[in-house]
């Protein structure tokens, strides 16, 4: 099973330089997969430091922690079940008094793609389901489908999916399950396609993309676990303490430049106040003030790399600003 988790990690080189981690440094990888980037994290801070790995997907755990004891077992690592949403209560867990580096790299990763079973993809039959954490999230896609109404789906798959057909399909999608139930990633990349004209179908890549996307982020709740997640990792990052998010889409992306931003704003008081009331002050510094992407040889090794976007930011030390 682990086996089959293998993740290339995406723009590898671009993470070890902006998180730059040191010897004895604390690093947290919120979203760990495969471990491919926090091996080579963990090198740089071993044997002093400490690796932290965040995921609710236990194969990948498994995974991750075979690597591991492979390929860095000098590293001192703990590994934590569950949703960066909840990580002010997994780095209690984890007894750390604060982290250096964070990274969240986000959306779907290889092997959830490529498990048929998992129900990710639209290229492989296999039953609707999408949830990244079965075990905790009893909510699927097909309930999504078979449940939601049809104004509903239609604010899905519009705002997290950017779907311009998005009314169209919705209303092709309840016609269908009036029939019978929509239970297999195919059934529903066909009643995608005849909910979007012929002529629409034929660019833009595969016309159920942006579907699939949407409900993912809805079965998650990933915006919401996101923001969360974020906010969390400002507030136990050290002075000095870097920040590294990759996002593959637009909401996303939006997400973290709005949070990053907030969190860097300073005071808020009208000009001719004679003194700040407000007591903002700016807790993180962001050091991209345009998102970072992957080189032309890195995409073309690893097309996934395609859509990514990073952002940077760097914790405040408060205390003296």
């Amino acid at each position: 099973m682990t086996a089959a988790y293998r993740h290339v990690p995406v723009m590898l080189d671009e993470v070890i330089r902006e998180l730059d981690p040191k010897p004895g440094e604390v690093v947290c990888d919120c979203t760990l997969g495969g471990a491919g980037h926090s091996v080579e994290l963990a090198k740089r801070v071993a044997p002093d430091g400490l690796s932290l790995g965040v995921d609710q997907d236990d194969m990948a755990l498994a995974a991750a922690t075979e690597r591991f004891e492979r390929e860095v077992p000098q590293a001192e690592h703990r590994f934590l079940k569950g949703n960066f949403e909840a990580l002010d209560e997994l780095l209690v867990q984890a007894e750390v008094p604060g982290v250096d580096c964070f990274l969240f790299d986000l959306g779907v990763s290889s092997p959830q793609l490529d498990i048929p079973e998992r129900g990710f993809s639209y290229h492989e039959d296999a039953p609707l389901d999408m949830r990244m954490d079965p075990g905790n999230n009893p909510i699927t896609a097909a309930e999504v489908i078979n449940h939601y109404n049809e104004a509903d789906l239609a604010r899905i798959l519009r705002v997290f999916g950017d779907e311009r057909n998005a009314s169209r399909i919705a209303r092709q999608i309840v016609r269908t399950r009036e029939k019978a139930p929509i239970e297999t990633t195919l059934q529903l990349v066909e009643v995608v396609k005849a909910g979007i004209p012929a002529a629409q179908r034929r660019h833009g890549g595969h016309p159920a993309r942006k579907t699939f996307q949407a409900l993912r982020i809805e079965v998650n709740h990933e915006l919401d676990a996101l923001e969360q997640g974020l906010r969390a990792a400002v507030r136990w990052a050290n002075p000095g303490g870097r920040i590294c998010v990759i996002s593959y889409h637009s909401l996303e992306d939006r997400m973290v430049k709005h949070v990053f931003t907030e969190l860097s704003r300073g005071c808020t008081c009208p000009p001719d106040f004679p003194v700040c009331v407000c007591g903002n002050v700016p807790i993180v510094e962001v050091k991209t003030k345009k998102p970072l992407v992957a080189t032309d040889e890195e995409v073309a090794q690893n097309p996934r790399a395609r859509s990514a976007l990073m952002r940077v930011a760097i914790k405040r030390d408060v205390t003296t600003a």
